[in-house]
């Protein structure tokens, strides 16, 4: 398999699946500002989704477009990262995984600006705007959990306990990666991890949370290998295409 096919594949799937996740929340927000900020997020995470696709349609060269990679493979082709898969529980949760995930989109993007494939430098280009405001609006919200009422700051260091073992699945690397690295065209991820860490220990010491000291983070992310979650997502997603194959609006 092409590995710019599956880099491609990985942050497409990504954004793909938090998009869906997030997407649930439209109607069912705090209050109406919060909810289309919310829902905002979903759109862009799917837009980027698209222009990934798009271009790994061109890749592959095989007949099948952008639809067909989202829609219509099998559970075990999707390369996204546990990360996207967990529940949205409340909404302190859902506010923990949105702020992972923009610090994440945020390190991959600046990296790929400098990519050597001019089209992925530019993808990344445009959606590094997106994902700096996704990190801006989480980050606040984050502090607002911490710093707000007992319970919400008990909401939130649940969810830290909850699901901080995903977070370096985040940086999980696709097949032949390695390989795109040596062609600068994709960055180390290695490295991206390290510059995670550093920037959510600055930002947990400024929330007044206690960063998370269990080392043990969960393996196989990008593998093929899923959560128990995911296979629910999937019926969702592809129930229009399945049922009724070929359908356009």
């Amino acid at each position: 398999m092409n590995p710019l096919y599956n880099y491609l594949l990985k942050l497409a799937d990504d954004s793909f699946i938090m998009g869906q996740r997030l997407s649930a929340w439209c109607g069912e927000g705090p209050y109406l500002e919060e909810d289309i900020a919310l829902t905002n997020i979903a759109l862009d995470e799917l837009g980027q989704a698209n222009n990934f696709y798009v271009y790994a349609s061109r890749v592959a060269d095989n007949g099948k477009n952008e639809d067909d990679i989202a829609f219509l493979r099998y559970e075990h082709e999707y390369l996204n990262a546990h990360w996207t898969e967990l529940p949205n529980e409340d909404y302190a949760q859902t506010i923990l995984k949105v702020y992972v995930f923009s610090i994440y989109q945020k390190l991959m993007y600046e990296a790929l600006s400098n990519s050597a494939d001019e089209e992925l430098s530019a993808i990344a280009q445009k959606s590094l705007k997106e994902v700096r405001y996704h990190y801006t609006h989480t980050a606040s919200w984050m502090k607002i959990f911490a710093q707000g009422t007992e319970e919400s700051r008990q909401r939130l260091e649940k969810a830290i306990e909850d699901i901080w073992e995903y977070t370096k699945g985040l940086f999980a690397k696709s097949e032949g990666e390695e390989d795109l690295v040596v062609l600068n065209i994709v960055p180390n991820v290695d490295e991206l991890y390290k510059e995670f860490v550093a920037i959510t220990e600055k930002d947990f010491k400024e929330f007044g949370l206690e960063y998370p000291s269990n080392p043990f983070m969960q393996p196989k992310s990008r593998t093929g290998y899923h959560t128990e979650y995911f296979g629910f997502i999937l019926c969702e997603l592809q129930y229009m295409q399945r049922a009724y194959p070929g359908c356009t609006w």
